[in-house]
């Protein structure tokens, strides 16, 4: 930053990467208060707020944690504070949001209560509740457990990460005091409901809890608890490489084993633990105090997933939102074949307001047409009955060239990516598992087909994966063409990777790891010198996560030069807005709903000479510098404004959108206009987007009696979201 240098810029620009998180988080768990969305979504918001901090814990909490022994006095380049000062100031707003988590549950429960679903409190139960759970415990539970007392005959267990454990103390005649570990997580079904009224339910937890006394028959138990550690799984794939003799996909298997055995850095407890009892586990696990929380509610709440489920079809409509379902793209004819529809003109699907259809179908397409010579693509998350990898098999059957980049590194999906490698490679697929250092995150597709002596393409670019689970659940946007220079730019990526050499010389893709900061600096850098010189001068975008300080601080200098400057950023967002003099000029927004916001979009200048780039990368250096990606950019003008509507449509919201203020807080978005949810008016657009097609289409057929059939469909519609 050149222009800003005297201010403080640590205290005053930036906000730590890690704290901005759990910010994001905090919004998460907001959901699960809003009276205004079905109770059910509201408890499965609690399960997304939990399954989203484990996994933080896991990644961001050991990385530092091991920071903070490696190079302690190493400092973050934005907040300027060390690991072990992350790590305090994230365990002091962990437990403020431990609270407001139990809170959270306590009322969805209690409403729950009010439909007749019930999570049985355990010292509340009567005289029949009582006598049916305990035989349960006795015939069915307690000969599958496996209690340990732990003495010099019987060392500490091996405690598995985020398993849910009972800890007893135990005394002896003697007096003599030790201590008993159960496992309950592994061979049970959690949810224990009671069979004379099937909406009354309690945890295994909490029912081994209850009636384990009944196993320590020559003792007596003075105490116990529930708890579960969290341990590290911040894994080194680079470091592991040297010191293996064996192909990449034999390491990646040997460490997501090693994983589950990498050292705790999270003790929870269900309710009141005695201090002897917390004392002992830490001493065993070498944990510290200030690594120990406490929950008034359950540690996993993963059994929100399952109640969501289970009660989907049985319980009031209300407690669920309305079923929306992707509709099919108006600009794609569903009975013609692909191929020649992306010859006639670009064409861009919304996910998952519009269907993956279309998409599925190119590639099945492709997999059987005699003019398809190649496919190249990458895959980096899946589904796991994925018909994108079926039609990539298919292809390779028929003896097409197939080149597959299976990110095998993918956090979390690691295992589902080994399993579909395999099976790609048995298809006679070429597979392989990156670029070197270089995580392959990008969302590219090239298929090359040849007619006669001409070379074609048809490229596609995406900003999320190829899953078509996610597809329905997350916002991403989907491009389709057949312009030569993508194909080709395409190819030159794809050759980096199969030669370990990243791209360097694209022109209308931007690739990272070489040419797409530069570029998106250089952007900024135009815009600022319009700015400078008088004229109007704008930037703006959409991603997940804000986190590299070049770009911030080019940012930051845009702003004072008079850019204006618009974000929609889902998550972690360490640019401070709204600093005057600095970051005014810059304003944030956030959107938190029904679906996750996923796509990302750059644009740069004004409407009328702006440049646009749909992206797979957020604004991170791991992004820009440690993983291939892909920007296109979008030259058909109707598609390029219809993603600038759909930009508006978002800075227009005013239910779910949050502003970012410049204490780090978020507030919600007042602009005085009439209620706007983004995300639910998508939806309504793409409706009514299908529908006026099919009446277009239809037309001559339809009589004029009674209301039209796109006023009937507009008659449902509004019923459904209302």
């Amino acid at each position: 930053m050149s222009d800003n240098t005297n201010m403080n810029e640590t205290t005053s620009l930036y906000h730590n990467r890690e704290l901005s998180w759990l910010k994001f988080n905090q919004r998460v768990l907001e959901q699960s208060i809003d009276n205004s969305i079905p109770l059910f979504e509201r408890l499965k918001f609690i399960s997304i707020f939990s399954n989203n901090m484990d996994e933080f814990f896991m990644i961001r909490v050991g990385s530092l944690t091991d920071a903070s022994i490696l190079t302690p006095e190493n400092r973050d380049n934005k907040s300027g504070m060390t690991a072990a000062q992350q790590l305090s100031a994230i365990f002091m707003d962990v437990r403020e949001l431990i609270k407001k988590k139990d809170e959270a549950y306590k009322r969805i429960a209690k409403e729950l209560d009010t439909f007749g679903i019930q999570h049985m409190n355990m010292d509340a139960l009567n005289e029949e509740q009582e006598r049916f759970l305990r035989e349960y415990f006795q015939q069915e539970v307690m000969p599958m457990l496996a209690p340990q007392i732990i003495d010099k005959h019987h060392p500490f267990p091996f405690l598995k990460n985020k398993e849910t454990y009972i800890c007893t103390q135990l005394q002896t005649k003697g007096d003599f005091i030790k201590i008993a570990i159960i496992p309950v997580s592994t061979g049970f079904d959690r949810l224990v409901f009671l069979p004379f009224d099937k909406e009354k339910f309690v945890l295994m937890e909490e029912l081994v809890l209850r009636y384990c006394d009944t196993i320590f028959e020559n003792y007596v138990v003075v105490a116990k608890t529930i708890f579960r550690i969290t341990r590290n799984a911040d894994i080194n794939v680079e470091e592991a490489m040297y010191d293996h003799d064996m192909d990449y996909r034999s390491v990646m298997e040997e460490l997501v084993k090693n994983r589950k055995k990498l050292m705790p850095i999270r003790i929870e407890f269900q309710g009141i633990a005695r201090p002897a009892i917390v004392e002992q586990l830490c001493s065993k696990l070498e944990l510290t105090g200030d690594r120990v929380f406490f929950n008034q509610t359950p540690l996993d709440m993963s059994f929100g997933f399952s109640m969501y489920s289970m009660f989907e079809h049985k319980t009031p409509k209300e407690l669920f939102y309305p079923s929306l379902l992707p509709q099919l793209s108006p600009d794609v004819d569903i009975d013609r074949p692909m191929i020649p529809q992306i010859m006639e003109k670009d064409i861009l699907l919304s996910y998952p307001f519009e269907s993956m259809k279309p998409f599925i179908n190119l590639l099945v397409e492709a997999a059987g047409d005699p003019t398809v010579m190649s496919i190249k693509m990458t895959l980096y998350r899946v589904a796991h009955e994925s018909q994108i990898v079926a039609a990539l098999i298919k292809a390779a059957e028929n003896g097409k060239e197939v080149h597959v980049v299976v990110e095998l590194r993918a956090r979390f999906d690691e295992e589902n990516n080994i399993i579909w490698s395999k099976r790609l490679e048995e298809a006679g697929v070429n597979v392989v598992y990156g670029l070197g250092e270089y995580k392959v995150h990008s969302k590219l597709l090239v298929i090359t087909r040849k007619v006669g002596n001409t070379i074609s393409f048809i490229t596609q670019i995406g900003t999320g994966n190829y899953n078509e689970s996610t597809a329905k659940l997350y916002t991403d946007l989907c491009l389709m063409t057949a312009k030569k220079e993508f194909g080709e730019e395409g190819n030159r990526i794809f050759t980096g990777i199969l030669t370990d050499s990243p791209a360097d010389n694209t022109r209308h893709l931007l690739a990272a790891p070489v040419t797409m900061k530069p570029m998106i600096l250089h952007f900024i850098d135009h815009e600022i010198k319009l700015a400078k010189e008088g004229a109007p001068a704008e930037i703006t975008v959409k991603i997940n996560s804000l986190t590299d300080k070049d770009i911030i601080d080019r940012l930051i200098n845009a702003s004072m030069a008079g850019v204006k400057i618009r974000m929609i950023i889902r998550g972690i967002c360490c640019l401070r807005a709204g600093v005057p003099g600095y970051t005014d000029n810059i304003q944030v927004i956030s959107i938190v709903g029904r679906l996750l916001e996923h796509s990302r979009v750059y644009v740069f200048g004004t409407p009328e000479r702006s440049i646009m780039y749909i992206s797979s990368a957020d604004f991170m250096t791991r992004n820009m510098e440690r993983r291939v990606e892909v920007a296109a950019p979008i030259y058909d003008p109707q598609l390029k404004q219809r993603i600038m509507d759909m930009l508006h449509l978002q800075f227009s919201d005013n239910v779910k959108a949050k502003r970012l203020l410049e204490n780090g807080e978020y507030a919600l978005v007042q602009n005085g206009r009439p209620s706007t949810d983004s995300q639910i008016d998508q939806y309504k657009l793409a409706y009514m987007r299908a529908e006026k097609a099919a009446v277009q289409e239809k037309k001559e057929e339809i009589k004029p009696r009674g209301k039209s059939g796109f006023n009937k469909f507009m008659d449902k519609i509004k019923s459904l979201f209302k």
